[in-house]
């Protein structure tokens, strides 16, 4: 972003960074972008669409509109999945221009009194994003959760406090960091050293997904250093127009990992994966970390492309099961892993894999849209659980936690039997079902 503000705000704000134009100078308004967006198949308004973001940033970077409510609103209710990106045929990226705008919206206007103590008081924080855990870790652990649904006194709540409280894990006695050791050897010789990013999400909420992640790498001669001093990736911050914040945190996990002597950086974190890969972008004006950042994320992999390219073990333990892939957008579209995950659950004996229709199509969960958008997200989310019952799937596998929560409240919103999880989890699963069929 580039061009200066020239909008009816204008005074102080004259010297806020802008989208350039070849951000939104070219598009055609063929309608490719519509064809493919979540948000636009399920209201079918226009300025719900991606052609409408692009045509809105250019009036308000050409001075002509204003940041009106429902202009921001409509920046905020894309959910970022990448779809218009990849189908715009001139190169236009309607996604990332929404991203844009959303950092001018919070540069220009004032923001929501919650936003600072989130963002600054949480996510650079790990150990007060656990203690902000501990009411719903005591809400499952004093039976309080079973009570409720058991009883059906949630049905007094209103459809979303319903649904938000659907997407809830189990949730760990204590966050995965707080018990993994530092660094976890190889089972047998060491072949490889691997450094690994534990992001917030599965570190707090799907501590068993990590601990598979861990004890699969070490099963394939793996050292794992897993650093303690890791903190938020940055993707929360971004998304809300925090670009200083997410900016700050690169540099603190840039620093923690530079330090370490590893062959790559694992990610099972889809998001956080996506977002590790963009610092060197994200710092390239930086000139104390532009080649620190360039040279961290050319080392970031996500699990199943890492796994993928070092020859594993077959597994030989069976998992007597029917699985689909939902992949996760910022897996599939920003760092183009597809075939991969694929290929290590077609590795596992006895589990049927079944390709779901739109295995692509986002979920409609992009962090906060049940909260922020909640018929959108729905409406979205309701798409792809009628492509999950179709397959007759038992298990749901994914590599976002985000899409994790998203899909597992989809399946008790929309009554599909099934249980969603990691691929590594699966693969972990048939490396102890080995184990145990030889003792």
């Amino acid at each position: 972003m580039s061009r200066q503000w020239r909008g009816s705000q204008g005074g102080a704000l004259g010297s806020l960074p802008l989208p350039s134009e070849d951000q939104y100078l070219y598009c055609i308004r063929c309608g490719q972008c519509l064809s493919v967006c979540p948000i636009y198949r399920e209201t079918l308004r226009e300025t719900d669409g991606p052609r409408a973001r692009v045509a809105l940033a250019r009036k308000v970077a050409e001075g002509e509109l204003a940041l009106s409510p429902r202009l921001v609103d409509n920046m905020y209710e894309c959910l970022a999945c990448g779809a218009c990106n990849a189908a715009c045929p001139v190169g236009i990226k309607p996604a990332d221009l929404a991203l844009a705008m959303r950092y001018v919206i919070h540069e220009a206007l004032p923001q929501p009194w919650c936003k600072r103590p989130i963002f600054h008081g949480l996510f650079p924080h790990p150990g007060a994003m656990d203690l902000a855990l501990w009411p719903l870790r005591l809400y499952q652990r004093l039976g309080v959760q079973a009570l409720a649904r058991r009883t059906g006194i949630l049905k007094a709540l209103p459809a979303q406090l319903q649904d938000m409280e659907a997407m809830l894990p189990p949730l760990p006695l204590r966050p995965l960091r707080a018990t993994l050791p530092e660094v976890t050897l190889a089972i047998g010789p060491a072949r490889r050293r691997v450094a690994f990013f534990l992001g917030c999400f599965q570190n707090l909420l799907f501590a068993q997904a990590s601990a598979a992640t861990i004890r699969v790498l070490a099963r394939n001669g793996c050292e794992v250093v897993t650093p303690k001093g890791t903190r938020c990736c940055g993707m929360p911050a971004l998304g809300y127009g925090e670009r200083d914040l997410a900016r700050d945190l690169a540099r603190h996990n840039i620093d923690i990992f530079t330090a370490l002597q590893s062959d790559v950086i694992v990610t099972d974190c889809a998001t956080c994966g996506s977002t590790l890969k963009e610092y060197g972008a994200l710092l390239a004006d930086d000139p104390a970390y532009a080649d620190k950042a360039r040279a961290f994320s050319a080392r970031v992999r996500d699990i199943s492309e890492y796994l993928a390219s070092i020859n594993i073990l077959p597994p030989r333990g069976e998992i007597a099961a029917r699985v689909t892939y939902h992949d996760p957008c910022h897996l599939v579209r920003e760092q183009k892993v597809r075939a991969q995950p694929r290929m290590l659950l077609s590795m596992i004996p006895g589990l049927e894999y079944v390709e779901m229709s739109e295995a692509d199509g986002c979920c409609g969960s992009a962090g906060t849209q049940l909260i922020t958008h909640y018929h959108n997200s729905l409406g979205v989310n309701l798409r792809k659980m009628e492509n999950v019952r179709a397959t007759g799937a038992d298990l749901v596998a994914t590599g976002c936690p985000g899409c994790r929560m998203q899909l597992a409240m989809g399946a008790r919103h929309f009554g599909v039997q099934v249980r969603v999880l990691h691929p590594v989890q699966l693969l972990d699963e048939a490396y102890q079902a080995e184990g145990a069929k030889h003792t």
